[in-house]
C-alpha cells in the first residue's frame, strides 16, 4: 500500500462534531460488543451469544458471535480514540445492517417492540463517520497532519 492510499483513508476535514458523535457511539457499540465478547455488562458471552445467534439462523453462531462482537468492541474502541475511523464504521454499518435485518426489522421501527430504532441510529451515525472521517481529536488526523 502506498502512503497515497493511507492518507485517503485517514484524512478528514470534519470538525468537533466527528468527535461528539465518535465518543458516544464507540462507547455503546464497545460495551455492546464486550457483551457478546466477554459476558460484560450483563452479556452472554460467546457461548450464549453463539447458540442464541444459532437460533435465529446465523450459524454457526460461535463464529457469527466472535465477528458481531470483535466488529462491535474494537470498532467501538477504534472510534473512541478516532484511529481507522473510517474502515471501523465501514465494519460496523454492515454489523447494524445485518442486525436491523435479522433481528429487528420484522418488529417494526420502535425498540418498545424490539424494533429496528436504536439500530437505524447506530446504522446513521456509522454511515456519517465513514463519509466525514474522524474529524478533530484523532489518531487519524494527526497520521495524516502535514
Amino acid at each position: 500500500m502506498n502512503n497515497t492510499f493511507i492518507n485517503k483513508l485517514l484524512d478528514t476535514n470534519a470538525g468537533w462534531g466527528a468527535l461528539a458523535l465518535r465518543i458516544p457511539v464507540g462507547i455503546i457499540f464497545a460495551v455492546h460488543g464486550a457483551q457478546k465478547l466477554f459476558g460484560w455488562f450483563g452479556g452472554y458471552g460467546l457461548e450464549g451469544t453463539g447458540q442464541w445467534m444459532d437460533s435465529i439462523g446465523l450459524s454457526p453462531g460461535y463464529l457469527m458471535a466472535l465477528m458481531a462482537g470483535g466488529t462491535e468492541f474494537f470498532g467501538g474502541l477504534a472510534l473512541i480514540i478516532g484511529l481507522l475511523v473510517r474502515p471501523a464504521s465501514a465494519a460496523l454499518a454492515f454489523a447494524m445492517l445485518i442486525a436491523i435485518f435479522s433481528v429487528h426489522f420484522q418488529n417494526g421501527l420502535f425498540m418498545s417492540n424490539n424494533g429496528y430504532e436504536f439500530g437505524l441510529a447506530l446504522l446513521a451515525a456509522s454511515v456519517s463517520l465513514l463519509f466525514s472521517g474522524a474529524g478533530r481529536a484523532s489518531v487519524d488526523r494527526l497520521v495524516t497532519a502535514r
